[in-house]
């Protein structure tokens, strides 16, 4: 017997007629890309929707975080998270810093801030954290450190879109925040991602590092680089925006199906802070075991169900890394090795989670 695909997730598109309107205006124009008036438009609205003062929209979240780090100049060792996406580390690489892992708060999967300040030594110039699963870092205790030491901290906030901790913006907190906006996100421009900065002097120079370095047509900042986002992309994003509250709800509704299933069971979910709005990004559940997990993941495979080992595997572990930079983060690994994130978006049915959770539930025993 064979089943209808499921994904972890699937991209929302908005009616076709909306985005072919846009396409209009870009074809009035005759301008598709080198910061057009929908750029302009989605940079503006983006602002207003998630509250920040500044931000640039770029090609991608990976590029979003390497002009972080060299906007603000930032040299030799960055702390950072074991536990994200490949891209959190490769942009440190990249921009020729050296990732210094610490572990993370098992109860939260975010970067634990008590490992931090033992970490620190005098060629550290930056903290690099991510609000996993779009759940948020202690920003206060990170931002602690930050100030004591005189160091910056950016926030990989790829998953975070939309996400507000005691009624202020996610990415208010830290010097930097970055944004992917990539076809499996809330919030997407197909590719696309955005650079969220603290001050107008890091904006600016994000900016213009984003466009080449240029400072008019002969002129030069800095080695720059191409980022700039496209007017196709830009009008993707417009029309996407207005749907966010709509797919954010539809999204939560599908969590709260999952949660009335695992009420009883042992499965771990990341600890929720106090007065935290949540985007409903992902659905991550951490079995007792490594064996659990890939019994569950088997057997939902089977039924062509397909959940995602989202962080698989620990970063400090990642073979292209220097032998010096293999450092131990036991707690990263461990749940590295047990997590799975399960399909969640809106129009999965109450039937597909149902099954999904019924299958999950029959591999505990494992």
């Amino acid at each position: 017997m064979r089943y209808e695909l499921i994904g972890v997730t699937k991209t929302s598109l908005p009616p076709l007629n909306s985005y072919i309107e846009k396409l209009h205006d870009i074809w009035t124009s005759n301008q598709i890309t080198n910061n057009g008036l929908l750029v302009q438009k989605l940079r503006h609205e983006l602002k207003s929707f998630l509250d920040v003062k500044n931000l640039i929209p770029v090609a991608n979240g990976t590029i979003a975080l390497q002009l972080a780090i060299r906007g603000m100049g930032l040299k030799g060792e960055i702390i950072t998270t074991p536990y994200s996406y490949v891209a959190t580390t490769n942009a440190i690489l990249w921009e020729g810093c050296e990732p210094i892992f610490v572990d993370i708060d098992k109860d939260t999967f975010c970067i634990d801030p008590e490992l931090i300040e033992s970490a620190i030594t005098e060629r550290t110039s930056a903290i690099l954290a991510t609000h996993v699963y779009g759940y948020p870092c202690d920003v206060s205790k990170i931002e602690n450190i930050a100030k004591k030491y005189g160091i910056k901290v950016i926030y990989d906030a790829a998953h975070a879109f939309g996400v507000r901790l005691n009624g202020k913006s996610i990415l208010e907190y830290g010097n930097c925040s970055t944004l992917s906006f990539h076809a499996t996100k809330i919030f997407h421009t197909a590719e696309g991602g955005a650079v969220i900065s603290k001050n107008e002097k890091d904006d600016q120079k994000i900016f213009l590092l984003s466009k080449f370095g240029h400072i008019g047509e002969e002129n030069y900042l800095d080695i720059g680089i191409n980022a700039k986002m496209s007017e196709l992309h830009a009008a993707l994003g417009l029309v996407n925006l207005p749907m966010i509250p709509q797919i954010i709800l539809e999204r939560s509704k599908r969590a709260a199906w999952y949660d009335e299933y695992f009420i009883n069971s042992k499965l771990q979910r990341p600890l929720e802070p106090k007065g935290f709005d949540y985007n409903y990004a992902y659905y991550p559940i951490v079995f007792s075991t490594h064996e659990q997990m890939m019994a569950a993941k088997i057997a939902l495979n089977s039924k062509d169900i397909h959940p995602r080992r989202y962080f698989f595997p620990s970063l400090n572990t990642l073979p292209f890394l220097r032998t010096e930079l293999l450092r131990p983060c036991p707690i990263s690994e461990s749940l590295a090795s047990r997590v799975l994130c399960l399909p969640i978006y809106g129009g999965l049915n109450h039937s597909d989670v149902k099954k999904i959770a019924a299958t999950i539930l029959s591999c505990l025993t494992v």
